[in-house]
C-alpha cells in the first residue's frame, strides 16, 4: 500500500469499484523510504518495477533521513529517474500544474 496516492477527478471517476476501493494505479504515487535495508530495497526495486508495469505517471520516493526526493516519470513503457531534489531544490509536478514547493518544505 503507498505511503501516498493521488488520481485526477477524470482517472478517479474509472479507478473506484463500488466500494470506493482503488481497481487501478493513480497517476502520482508517494512513498516515504522506509528505514532498513530490506524495506529500502522493496521501495527502490520491487514497488517501481510494480508501479511502472501498472501505469503509474509519476513516483516520488521521499528520503527522509537525507532529506532529498527521487523523481520517477513515465518515459514511454517505464519509470525513470528524471531528478533527485536536495533542500533547496523546487518541487513540481506536471500532474499538479499549481503546486510548487521547496524540498525543505516537505520536511518541516
Amino acid at each position: 500500500i503507498p505511503d501516498v496516492v493521488w488520481a485526477s477527478n477524470e482517472r478517479l471517476a474509472v479507478l473506484l469499484d463500488n466500494a470506493g476501493h482503488l481497481t487501478a494505479a493513480p497517476e502520482l504515487i508517494v512513498e516515504v523510504l522506509s528505514s532498513g535495508t530490506d524495506n529500502q530495497r522493496r521501495d527502490r526495486e520491487a514497488k517501481l518495477k510494480l508501479y511502472s508495469a501498472r501505469g503509474v505517471q509519476e513516483y516520488w520516493l521521499v528520503d527522509w533521513q537525507k532529506q532529498q526526493i527521487e523523481i520517477y516519470r513515465r518515459d514511454r513503457a517505464a519509470l525513470t529517474l528524471i531528478a533527485t531534489l536536495f533542500v533547496n531544490d523546487e518541487l513540481t509536478c506536471p500532474l499538479l500544474p499549481s503546486f510548487r514547493c521547496t524540498v525543505a518544505q516537505i520536511f518541516t
